[in-house]
Order: structure tokens, then sequence, then C-alpha cells
């Protein structure tokens, strides 16, 4: 079975993360998982495992960030005549145009797309002549997705509300974001969390785009912390110069710390008291989950329709409005944390390990792969670690 996946570069976002640790594992299960990069550009491609293949075109002399799109929809069909894929994995979103455009491109001779939905469909945040257009999209895409995974059951209702159920296969599979030793950890280390100076700690890791909406997090840590309370922020992006300095307009820089990206955002979450997001929409954020397996309550804006199923319906975290500071900067304010029940905890989180996650992806793959004729052979499949054709 051979189950091939593309993504525009190793940018630090969540869905190529768990892209590409799904690959990992996939391979380790015996299924032959080629990746196509666009580019071979961004901090990800530090923390890939010794020897993790992949294919990256040669790449022209003007370079292929700001036409990504378009650049892998010129690519794709050359490294799926090369590799005569049983299926297509579109890993989030974002890279659902591609798959459309490849559908439209080969015709037949196209392998099932299995997409995976990474984002809100709802998009509450957009106005409405936007979020319109955006949900008549949605509409269009649906007939050349042959499969679809949603990472819970609240947005399988989504899916089937806002793109039609139509011919698709709509599958449950939890987002993939803990190693399974995190989870047999679950309850076996007490809280780190540091009292410097007495104050709170809180944290925010992400991409610092403009969907995380920065300066509500940092005019509501501005009115709701106490003199002594930290907020630390893991992570980089295009909006964080701008995040920067508006902390020094805020009066609050000397209490703000911009770590950048880091490798493992897991080892930084019990040495503070709650991570706060303040999105105006996401798909599942796997950092959700990240800190409540860590014993980290959250404070969240009601930025996908899952939200409040993620935060167990107010046992691990509160829900406040999106766009609201002053929700958030009450929910600051109020914030003590306390003891976490680690066996609620470990039931809450276990659905989304690796090891889980990938097994149930390599079910719903023998299934499409049973369903439609063998894949030629494509040559040998082991190749040097990265290639440029």
């Amino acid at each position: 079975m051979r189950v091939l996946t593309f993504l525009h570069s190793f940018g630090p976002g969540g869905v190529e993360r768990v892209a590409l640790r799904l690959i990992a594992r996939w391979r380790e299960q015996g299924i032959d998982a080629p990746l196509l990069m666009g580019r071979a550009a961004g901090p990800l491609a530090a923390d890939l495992p010794e020897g993790f293949v992949y294919d990256v075109p040669h790449q022209p002399p003007w370079g292929t960030a700001w036409w990504e799109t378009l650049w892998m929809v010129m690519r794709l069909p050359r490294e799926i005549r090369r590799t005569r894929p049983d299926l297509l994995f579109c890993a989030g979103n974002t890279y659902v145009v591609v798959a459309v455009a490849m559908k439209l491109l080969l015709g037949r001779a196209c392998p099932p797309v299995v997409a995976k939905i990474s984002n809100d469909l709802r998009r509450a945040d957009l106005p409405w002549p936007a979020r319109v257009a955006y949900h008549l999209w949605l509409r269009v895409q649906a007939p050349f997705l042959d499969h679809v995974v949603v990472m819970t059951r609240a947005a399988a209702d989504d899916v089937a509300a806002f793109m039609g159920r139509g011919g698709m296969d709509i599958r449950v599979v939890a987002n993939p974001v803990l190693p399974d030793a995190l989870i047999d950890m679950i309850g076996k280390t007490g809280s780190t969390a540091r009292r410097d100076g007495g104050g709170r700690h809180f944290l925010f890791v992400g991409r610092m785009e403009r969907q995380k909406n920065l300066p509500l997090l940092l005019r509501a840590f501005a009115a709701g912390s106490a003199p002594a309370d930290r907020l630390t922020l893991v992570g980089d992006g295009r909006h964080r110069a701008g995040a920067e300095r508006l902390a020094a307009r805020l009066g609050i820089a000397d209490r703000i710390a911009f770590s950048g990206h880091v490798t493992d955002p897991i080892a930084h979450m019990a040495r503070h008291d709650a991570l706060l997001l303040s999105s105006d929409y996401e798909g599942l954020p796997g950092v959700v989950i990240e800190a409540i397996a860590s014993g980290l309550p959250v404070i969240a804006t009601d930025c996908t329709g899952c939200m409040a199923e993620l935060l167990g319906h107010g046992r691990f975290g509160m829900l406040v409005p999106r766009r609201n500071v002053a929700a958030m900067a009450a929910a600051i304010a109020g914030h003590r944390r306390r003891a976490a029940d680690a066996d609620a905890i470990r039931e809450h989180v276990s659905a989304h390990s690796f090891a889980r996650a990938a097994a149930d992806y390599a079910r719903l793959f023998r299934r499409v792969a049973d369903g439609r004729r063998p894949a030629a052979a494509a040559g040998p499949s082991a190749r040097s670690a990265t290639r440029c054709s």
C-alpha cells in the first residue's frame, strides 16, 4: 500500500507537524509513505528522525514560498505519475485546493483523496460576505474528496452541515499530538510550576499569525494579570514583531518573554499555571490536548465548534467568547490552578496518541486501497533522505 502526502514546507504549523509524525509512524507499520515537499525550508526539518525520506523538486531562483500552492499544483502530478500511489493524503484544509486541482487535471488517473479537516468550517470570525463565499467553496470542493477525516464528532456534524455528505465517507480519527510515553507518565510526576516572585505563569504556544489574535491575548493579560504574573509566548511568525511592539505600548514588556520556536513545547508546560489560546478560529488545536495531558488548565476562546468537547465541557479549562478582551481578562484574573485528576486526563486524551491515531489511519487506508485496483509498480521504494527532481 502506497500513501502519498504533500506539504508546502517544514513550517512550524500544527498540520505539518502532525503529518510528519503520521508519516514516520506509517512507515514503521510497513506502509510505503512517500512525501513530496514543495521546498525543504522551515524549523520542523530539524525535528525529523534520522534518515527520514522525502522528495523536493528543483527550486527556481526566485523561490516558491510566495506561490507555494500553484507550485505544488504544478509539481504534484509528476510525483503521482512517478509513484503511482494507492491514495493521496491531504494533510489539512490548506491543501484541499491542491487535491481538487489534481482531480481536475488528472481525472480518473488521480488516486482517491483522503482529506483531513484541520480547521473550523463555521468561520464565524469572517464578515458575512466572506463567510458565505467560504461555505460555497466548501460545497464546491466536497465532490472531489473521496474520504474526509475529522478529529471530533462535533466536526463530523459540521462537515455534513457545511459540505454536504454527497458521496464522501466521513471518519472520526483523533488528532495524533501526544507521544505514547507522555500518556504513560500522566499522574506520575508532580507539578513543577514556577513561583518566581509569587506570581502566576501563563503560556501561549503557536504560530504568530493573524488567526491567533495576539493583540487580544496581550490586552487581556495586561488587564487581567497581577503585577507579579508572567506570560511566555512560544512560537514564531509574521506577527511576532507587532506583538512585541504592542507589549511595549501596553507597559507589560518586562513581564513578557518571546521564546521563539522550540522543538518540544510540552516540556515547557509543566512550568506554567495555564495555557492561553486567543484564536479567532481553529480546527482542533493540538496544543490544547498537549496542555491537558501535561496537567495544565486551559483558558481558550470559543474558536472552533469542538472546543467545548476538547475542554471536557469545563473539566479541563474555561471557554470565553471570541474577540472579547474583557472576558479573557476576567478569566485570567480569576484563574486559580487546582490539582488535576490524572485518571480523568488519561481517559480524555488517550485517543490522541501517535500510535492509536496512526493505526486508525492505516485501517482507513487499507479499506480505501482494497476498493481500487492495486497501483502499478513504481520502482524501488528506498530513496535517499532528500531527493531533488
